[in-house]
């Protein structure tokens, strides 16, 4: 049975286990409820790489970011066939900038790399104090950059015009992960690296002045992961993860943007002995898709939920569903 009012493509991005070179790409298709498994190697006879990290549309290509293996793998977005490879240190996310730019963030690494997209090239380097550069958000002419460091409490604002960081702005917590905005154009940023003693919190700020408009921290018990909007961008929806399969801060949890504290109760509480890994809300639907990665040792799966939180539909993908991506 079809999605109702579902079209296109919604990637799933499937990170393989680590040093195992197994990353794949799949494609679900809800107007058909098709699934179609490892595009990548069905298209170019050959395996993409150790750790698939994320991946981002600019014009008609995308952009892979394969971590493990030090490279983006940027493909035609039609048919999945390789068009070129950029070698970057452990390459995280890719931030398109206009239609020959973008920003890379690396892991282990003070810089964002600047890319042309059209060429194929490195053209630049960002340099920052700290290392494990990580989520961006571009904000009209600025991008803010999280360097994922237990020593950092600050994000930094980038004028993109000039590819110099213009501002410092404190945050909750230390470790900056990932920035989102919401409809007010506000900016939160996701902090935390529990595993390491690093509690996680959110902080919401003003991206025009800095200022901070909102705290929250977490327990000390709560490992919260990959932040997303829904489509109206009103609701916040997050991962907390319990790795070994607690029935504790184990689930997906969702606030308003003008909720005065974190939710305490999970919209989607993960069963004993799961976790969950992926979380990605379609933009036109408004469908909240889920990942499932079984510990990364055999094929995961992916859950997708009403907006009430009822199980929609379910089906496998690869080792691994780390993150979604929308093209529609």
């Amino acid at each position: 049975m079809s999605m109702p009012g579902a079209d296109g493509n919604v990637y799933v991005v499937c990170e393989g286990s680590f040093m195992n070179g197994n990353a794949t790409l799949f494609d679900y298709q809800p107007a058909t409820d098709s699934v179609f498994g490892d595009l990548y190697s069905s298209a170019n006879s050959q395996a993409l790489g150790d750790v698939f990290q994320s991946m981002t549309k600019i014009g008609t290509q995308f952009f892979l970011c394969i971590n493990n293996s030090d490279k983006v793998v940027i493909v035609n977005a039609d048919n999945r066939v390789l068009s070129g490879i950029i070698n970057i240190p452990k390459p995280r996310y890719v931030l398109p900038i206009n239609t020959t730019k973008a920003y890379v963030s690396s892991e282990y690494s003070k810089n964002v790399y600047i890319i042309n997209t059209q060429t194929l090239a490195v053209t630049d380097t960002i340099k920052f104090p700290f290392q494990n550069t990580e989520g961006m958000c571009l904000y009209g002419n600025y991008a803010f950059v999280c360097t994922w460091d237990t020593a950092c409490n600050v994000i930094y604002k980038v004028d993109v015009t000039t590819d110099r960081i213009v501002q410092t702005i404190k945050i909750s917590g230390y470790a900056p992960q990932e920035a989102v905005l919401d409809k007010e154009g506000m900016l939160w940023v996701l902090s935390g690296q529990q595993p390491k003693g690093w509690t996680a919190a959110l902080t919401r700020i003003d991206p025009s002045s800095g200022d901070v408009l909102v705290a929250y921290p977490f327990n000390a018990d709560a490992d919260a992961i990959k932040p997303v909007f829904n489509n109206t961008k009103d609701t916040l929806y997050f991962i907390e993860a319990d790795y070994n399969g607690g029935t504790v801060n184990n689930g997906i949890y969702r606030m308003g943007i003008h909720d005065a504290t974190l939710p305490t109760t999970a919209f989607v509480a993960a069963k004993q002995l799961q976790y969950f890994y992926a979380l990605g809300i379609d933009p036109l639907t408004g469908y909240i898709y889920v990942g499932d990665p079984k510990g990364f040792v055999q094929k995961g799966s992916v859950y997708i939920y009403g907006q009430d939180g009822l199980q929609l539909k379910g089906f496998n993908v690869g080792i691994g569903p780390g993150h979604f991506y929308f093209d529609e």
